[in-house]
């Protein structure tokens, strides 16, 4: 029972590593002139516990940080699926330890 213990932390994990890889194909491919990632996509991906993914993504790759709902958006979307996050994995812990 103690395995769903990990289920947070991984969603957590591959959405965050998601945003970030999304936010990297989208510089590439907007460099090479290509069809891009929509930014529907990217702010559903920041929403849906990618926040932090997104936002580094946004910095390493110097990625859409002139618009200003993206300088403020994902690192509003990454507070808040951390602290969704952590409530989570508190409400998991809490219902399978005790």
């Amino acid at each position: 029972m103690k395995a769903w213990l990990a289920v947070v932390p991984a969603v957590f994990a591959v959405m965050n590593i998601a945003g970030f890889a999304l936010m990297g194909a989208d510089k590439r491919r907007a460099k090479r002139g290509e069809f891009r990632v929509p930014e529907a996509v990217l702010f559903a991906v920041a929403f849906f516990f990618g926040g932090v993914g997104c936002t580094a993504g946004m910095f390493v790759f110097r990625h859409k940080t002139r618009h200003p709902s993206f300088r403020i958006l994902l690192p509003l979307f990454a507070l808040i699926s951390v602290a969704a996050a952590a409530a989570a994995e508190y409400f998991v812990w809490t219902a399978v330890c005790a």
